[in-house]
């Protein structure tokens, strides 16, 4: 096993880890060092990275990657999707060629802890388990955009695992069985946010009707044990982009599963929460600050960065269109399918970057 397996973990059936990439030359380094240094045993495991139209340093990282990881005697394969800006494109050209009966992702700028893998695997044990979401923590940051998002805990699971319409992991952190795969289809390649939703739910939807083979629906299952950290946006331009990409995902995934759009906080109730920032939780901060020095950032800059990003937020829900193609599920492969896409004479969404 990779630097010594823990032994608590025992159950290694073949899996494949795909990682979409798109300009990843901050995190990607630390990424591939993580992967490395998984205690999944290396003929168990292959990795699959899939530039997906970087204009960085990335199909540079990733081509001294290869000789790395071969090493290490791990498999590892640098991937290309040019042809769709969408992580969910890029995802589905892993998936074309994956051998593994299980598949997990995370993205790039991820850091698994070394037993990641072994402990996201491990619940698939159960022949009833179709997903399995891990745990997300936030990498300690510098900048207070960071250290906001910390304390929000946003991309929390604990939050999509108790989501109102249905649960669902993040793919910063899922596993799916491949079996559910071939019942309800890839991801929507030109869907550009709520993909990871949106497969959990079909999965669990299909499953109701389908289910496993041992009888049942399929379930999905939290694994708090494998754990990866994850860097929060780093600037205010990030914030808010990350924000209104999420109205945007809760406007798709409205139309695509009937999902309550987000609530829009009146205007009075934005000027009350204001005022109680600016005559109670500011001057709190400040004081603080300078008795214990230690800033509480979510008192000194809480509110006014909430209504910010409810805003950016709101307004992706109001601007997001749902195209016609972005509707579109792509077809898990054939066996033929498979063989065409092989990296040995790849197509030219799968060729190496």
């Amino acid at each position: 096993m990779a630097n010594g397996a823990d032994e608590t973990y025992s159950y290694f059936p073949k899996v494949s880890v795909i990682v979409p990439i798109y300009n990843g030359e901050q995190d990607l380094p630390g990424l591939l060092d993580c992967l490395m240094a998984q205690t999944y045993p290396a003929q168990q495991v292959e990795y699959l990275l899939v530039n997906n139209g970087s204009s960085d340093r990335t199909p540079a990282i990733l081509a001294t990657a290869t000789t790395d990881f071969a090493t290490k005697g791990l498999t590892f394969k640098a991937l290309s999707e040019p042809n769709i800006q969408s992580s969910y494109a890029a995802r589905n050209v892993g998936i074309r060629i994956a051998q593994g009966e299980f598949l997990a992702f995370t993205d790039a700028d991820c850091y698994p802890n070394p037993n990641w893998l072994a402990a996201l695997i491990r619940p698939f044990t159960n022949p009833t388990v179709g997903l399995v979401a891990g745990k997300i923590s936030a990498l300690p940051g510098k900048t207070w955009v960071e250290k906001y998002s910390e304390c929000k805990d946003m991309l929390s699971q604990e939050h999509t695992l108790k989501n109102a319409f249905k649960p669902y992991g993040q793919t910063a952190n899922l596993a799916i069985r491949t079996e559910a795969l071939t019942q309800v289809g890839l991801f929507r390649p030109y869907l550009t946010t709520g993909g990871d939703a949106d497969i959990c739910w079909r999965v669990q939807e299909k499953s109701e009707t389908v289910g496993p083979e041992s009888g049942g629906a399929w379930q999905l299952h939290s694994a708090p044990d494998a754990i990866i950290q994850h860097r929060h946006r780093q600037t205010i331009k990030g914030l808010h982009s990350q924000w209104y990409r999420y109205g945007t995902s809760n406007r798709y995934l409205h139309e695509l599963h009937g999902v309550r759009l987000a609530w829009q906080l009146p205007k009075r109730e934005e000027r009350r929460a204001l005022l109680r920032w600016v005559l109670r939780d500011l001057p709190q901060a400040i004081a603080g600050a300078i008795i214990n020095r230690k800033l509480n950032i979510d008192k000194f800059m809480g509110v006014p960065a909430d209504i910010y990003c409810a805003r950016a937020r709101d307004l992706g829900q109001q601007e997001a269109e749902l195209t016609e193609a972005a509707r579109q599920i792509a077809n898990y492969p054939s066996a033929s399918a498979q063989v065409k896409t092989n990296p040995s004479n790849p197509s030219p969404s799968t060729r190496p970057a």
